[in-house]
């Protein structure tokens, strides 16, 4: 009468933990996205376990019909389609559910993209942060690449890495960064360089597969922004005008960083 959260492979199968099988096999049931892919995994390893979808369309109706199974004795082995559950996957809804009802909750450590991805850039592991899928909009893009907080690690499409790329190269092109490809699989890539090698080398080629983009700490706004600069744009916003807006004014008039002076106004 709990869940376990498995981890499972995020390319090569012989990643599994032998631990994680043992849940499997012991489970009464496994909640997994896509059946037929876990199903995969399992007749590889020769478990036969019951299988039942919970994705991000139907997890929160499936979440009651799980909890209820836990509370009548069953125990729950959790998956996704790969690396740990909740971490830009679904299982948020069923954890917090658990501990609502005081169910035991028990999470084994296994492959995670964002950690194989922190490590294989050679870029500082001592404080990161891990933002999921970047944002799509291009403001909202600009306030995550920007954002302060050390090594940012997160999930982008292939299609999308070469104008993401672009967009960072004119942010900080000196910023160094890494993009991880297929990370554990056959044509597994690590390609490493500054914002604007980067950039470069991907215009109008977007790779294949699965991609892991980690940027090394962002530039403290603060630091390079001019203090007059920034005291006048915080006096233009007071005064109504828009942030970005004034912030191309007060760069034209100093010669600053319209980006930084953005940046320091917001952090």
């Amino acid at each position: 009468m709990s869940l376990v959260v498995c981890p499972t492979p995020i390319g090569n199968l012989e990643d599994v933990t032998l631990r994680v099988l043992s849940a499997l096999r012991e489970a009464d049931v496994v909640a997994c996205e896509d059946t037929r892919r876990t199903r995969t995994l399992l007749d590889r390893y020769g478990v036969s376990a019951a299988l039942v979808s919970y994705h991000e369309h139907n997890e929160r109706e499936r979440t009651p019909e799980l909890v209820q199974r836990m509370q009548g004795g069953d125990t729950v082995a959790l998956v996704s389609d790969a690396g740990m559950p909740l971490v830009s996957d679904p299982g948020y809804v069923l954890v917090r559910a658990c501990v609502a009802a005081g169910l035991a909750v028990d999470v084994l450590p296994g492959p995670s993209a964002a950690l194989a991805a922190l490590v294989a850039s050679a870029l500082p592991a001592d404080r990161w942060r891990f933002a999921g899928f970047l944002p799509r909009k291009r403001g909202e893009l600009e306030r995550v690449l920007g954002e302060p907080g050390g090594t940012l690690i997160a999930f982008e499409s292939a299609r999308r890495l070469p104008g993401t790329l672009a967009l960072l190269a004119s942010l900080e092109p000196t910023r160094e960064a890494a993009v991880c490809r297929e990370l554990t699989k056959v044509h597994e890539e690590v390609v490493r360089g500054t914002a604007a090698e980067l950039a470069e080398r991907y215009a109008g080629s977007p790779p294949k597969g699965e991609v892991v983009l980690v940027l090394g700490p962002a530039a403290e706004a603060s630091a390079g922004a001019d203090r007059a600069g920034l005291e006048a744009l915080r006096r233009l916003v007071e005064a109504g005008a828009k942030p970005r807006v004034a912030a191309g004014v007060v760069a034209e008039l100093t010669g600053a960083s319209a980006n930084e002076l953005y940046r320091a106004l917001t952090s």
